[in-house]
């Protein structure tokens, strides 16, 4: 079967098997480079939680993968037309996707994906105004363009709202799909998006002095710009919830 090529980068996707809902399972393809999934049909409605869970776990273990920003225009991998943005909505904010006009599917970065699913909730101003005090910029979590917080409420360029990883979904998630499983309670997490702001910021440090040793820059400043605020969240809120 010939592999399916990435809407953005056009390099073939990583084939993937989730339970599905009914019966059966339910077969993704990811592209890490771009973090994006490639839906057939309804595929996304049909992943059942225990699946959902499996790909935040998938999505925490490649957080540190390359990174690039969307192409403009995206191209079905099916027939190779412009696929064209969406738009929905649901509890936890609004969500984009872009679809093809044939039919043939839909392309959603992670970040959306997790909009979708409660994992992330949009910031109201209150909270973006104080995250600008500790953070300059942010990576969108639609398409990857920074977003200067100081100044902006949304990217620029594809209109996404910034976003943040809900420590209370993601330890209700995962404590009603492993109830089974597990014994005891998870582990409370902060809600608060400024202190969730501050970890992020310091793991992002720790990271770019690692980088700077390794290439011999440490003497230049280090800027308070930080990644996608929900993947570089994964990370952290998912250290504090397996304690």
């Amino acid at each position: 079967m010939t592999a399916t090529r990435c809407p953005s980068c056009r390099a073939a996707m990583t084939p993937l098997k989730l339970a599905g809902k009914l019966h059966g399972a339910v077969e993704l393809d990811l592209c890490f480079t771009c973090q994006g999934i490639w839906f057939d049909g309804f595929e996304s409605h049909q992943i059942a939680p225990g699946g959902i869970v499996d790909l935040f776990k998938l999505i925490h273990e490649h957080r540190d993968d390359m990174r690039m920003p969307l192409a403009d225009p995206l191209t079905c991998p099916r027939c190779d037309e412009k696929l064209i943005r969406g738009l929905d909505q649901t509890k936890s904010g609004k969500f984009t996707y872009h679809r093809c006009l044939n039919g043939h599917g839909r392309f959603t970065v992670f970040a959306q994906f997790m909009i979708e699913k409660g994992f992330v909730r949009q910031l109201n101003p209150i909270e973006i105004k104080e995250l600008a005090a500790r953070i300059d910029s942010v990576r969108c979590t639609g398409c990857g363009a920074p977003v200067d917080i100081r100044r902006d409420a949304a990217c620029t360029h594809c209109r996404a709202p910034i976003a943040i990883l809900d420590p209370a979904a993601v330890e209700q998630a995962l404590a009603t799909y492993h109830q089974a499983a597990q014994s005891g309670e998870l582990r409370r997490t902060e809600r608060d998006p400024n202190a969730l702001a501050e970890a992020i910021l310091m793991t992002e440090r720790q990271k770019s002095q690692r980088q700077r040793e390794s290439a011999g820059l440490l003497n230049r400043p280090v800027e308070n710009v930080v990644g996608d605020l929900v993947v570089s969240g994964v990370e952290i809120v998912w250290g504090l919830l397996k304690r």
